[in-house]
């Protein structure tokens, strides 16, 4: 689509043409365990605690093209991702098999790296919101959140959790707490985009000035544990070469 026909940018956002690993300094350096195998620990106020794997592969498989909005204030225009819906996997997946009890409306995600985040479950089922594992018609890779992430266009992108391992649900939020040592009021209940929710008791034009100066710093630390993670992968693909395993 030629940029004049894109609708305009959310508030506060600026267009960045390369889409990269993005995100919080302390995980820069965490990656997970199993970047190759789909599982999920369903958790939480539910009757039935259960992991679940093959049943993903069995729901309808959805392609759709979307902005992504990082809370700094960057977007990257019609990213391509592919994968489930989260709404086919509540209702198909979640429900019957966990049992989520009544009121268990507040959901965790919980990634490999041990970053998590939460949404309302009545956000996460928008007919946009999916658990992608591919995007741009290839796997997401380690950089965009293999196996499995959340892709929630309506919200900041720190809400859309990469490397899902574990998925809660809960009647309150008491289970839950926003990685420390990052203070609370950065994570906003909904951080709706088009709301410009950027944080809890700031206006998001405000706080959208102090977020721009992490920028460099965090693309800077998220690029080094990025080469740091492929050499560390490529030696050990050496060393197994050598005694032939």
């Amino acid at each position: 689509m030629h940029s004049s026909q894109l609708k305009p940018l959310p508030p506060g956002q600026f267009e960045v043409t390369s889409f990269d690993r993005f995100g919080l300094g302390r995980f820069a350096n965490r990656f997970p365990e199993r970047a190759d195998v789909v599982e999920l620990r369903l958790a939480g106020d539910v009757a039935r605690p259960v992991t679940v794997a093959q049943e993903l592969a069995a729901l309808p498989r959805v392609e759709q093209v979307s902005d992504f909005h990082c809370v700094t204030s960057w977007s990257c225009r019609s990213v391509r991702w592919s994968g489930v819906r989260f709404a086919d996997f509540y209702e198909q997946v979640v429900v019957p098999m966990a049992a989520p009890l009544d009121g268990a409306e507040f959901v965790v995600f919980r990634g490999q790296d041990g970053y998590c985040s939460s949404l309302p479950l009545t956000d996460l089922l928008a007919s946009d919101v999916l658990l992608a594992d591919k995007v741009e018609g290839r796997g997401l890779g380690i950089e965009h959140g293999a196996p499995l992430r959340l892709v929630a266009p309506a919200h900041y992108g720190y809400k859309n959790v990469k490397h899902i391992g574990g998925i809660e649900f809960w009647r309150d939020r008491g289970a839950y707490r926003f990685p420390r040592p990052y203070p609370s009021l950065m994570d906003h209940p909904r951080a709706r985009v088009a709301f410009e929710e950027r944080a809890v008791g700031i206006p998001g034009w405000l706080i959208r000035f102090i977020y721009r100066a992490m920028i460099a710093s965090a693309k800077r630390k998220s690029r080094k544990g990025l080469q740091a993670y492929r050499a560390k992968n490529r030696a050990r693909c050496e060393v197994g070469s050598l005694d032939g395993t």
